[in-house]
């Protein structure tokens, strides 16, 4: 009796040890988004007080619609969801499908040629930032939906992601389904993706938070204010209202809650994907 109970409280304390290490792992990250949230809702010069001012004296809720109409956000918004969504999605179609490639079908070179497309991840961005723009200058894409979304649509590291997690799934499955007659699509279909939601939820949230917070690409494939994105836009909004602090900070929450929103939505198969994609 007294070791049950001693082991009881020995499971508590680690409890209490593991929760409190994950508190203070979590304050350094939660502090200055918060900080951030109470600057938005302060005075344009109470912001600018020395010591700074930890909550606001009277709380500004016209921080926000003032620092929106500011500069078309709304349209910003609007671009960078439908360049955010169409990417998620040709990034989960081209990555699904090239990793259930590489994991499953057998043809000559494959894992060369696999290796090949690894070897793509250590170029810097910035190298391809050039081509990329010749390429759809070349197509006239320039300030365009389709040159600011085609360059995209490939995921290297999606491809990685998902390979790794077909791997894990039991051929005895994909063994099963080709005995009632099912082929290599129908397996793919039917048999594959259904298993692979965490994954996809994965890849899918990682590609949306990085095309969200996309911002030299964006700079250089559009021109025009009506094809600018919000990190776009918020770079030319602090060169509006650079010494008012609350109005950026108002401008940069709003940028930030559609991201939380596509977190919590999908953190279900997110968690999930976390747990099962890690690479053998």
């Amino acid at each position: 009796m007294r070791r049950a109970l001693g082991r009881g409280w020995g499971r508590g304390v680690r409890a209490w040890v593991a929760g409190g290490a994950v508190l203070l792992l979590a304050i350094p990250m939660v502090v200055p988004f918060l900080y951030m949230v109470s600057t938005s809702l302060m005075d344009e010069f109470e912001a600018l007080r020395s010591p700074p001012a930890l909550l606001p004296a009277h709380v500004q809720w016209g921080n926000y619609p003032a620092a929106l109409t500011a500069l078309p956000f709304g349209r910003f918004f609007l671009n960078t969801a439908i360049f955010a969504g169409c990417v998620v999605v040709g990034q989960v179609a081209t990555s699904a499908t090239a990793a259930y490639a590489f994991a499953r079908l057998r043809f000559p070179g494959r894992d060369r040629l696999f290796l090949a497309y690894l070897s793509v991840l250590m170029v810097p961005a910035i190298v391809l930032l050039i081509p990329r723009f010749l390429f759809i200058n070349a197509l006239g894409w320039v300030d365009s939906y389709a040159g600011l979304i085609s360059t995209e649509l490939v995921s290297v590291w999606g491809i990685f992601l998902l390979r790794q997690f077909f791997q894990t799934i039991p051929r005895d499955l994909e063994d099963a389904a080709r005995l009632d007659g099912a082929g290599e699509w129908a397996i793919f279909w039917r048999v594959v993706l259904p298993l692979s939601r965490p994954a996809l939820a994965t890849l899918a949230v990682f590609a949306f938070v990085d095309q969200w917070k996309n911002f030299l690409w964006p700079l250089i494939a559009t021109r025009s204010t009506e094809m600018g994105v919000v990190e776009v836009g918020l770079a030319a909004f602090h060169g509006l209202y650079y010494a008012n602090w609350p109005y950026q900070m108002a401008a940069a929450v709003t940028a930030v809650v559609p991201l939380l929103l596509v977190f919590f939505a999908a953190q279900r198969y997110f968690m999930r994907g976390i747990q099962l994609t890690g690479l053998k």
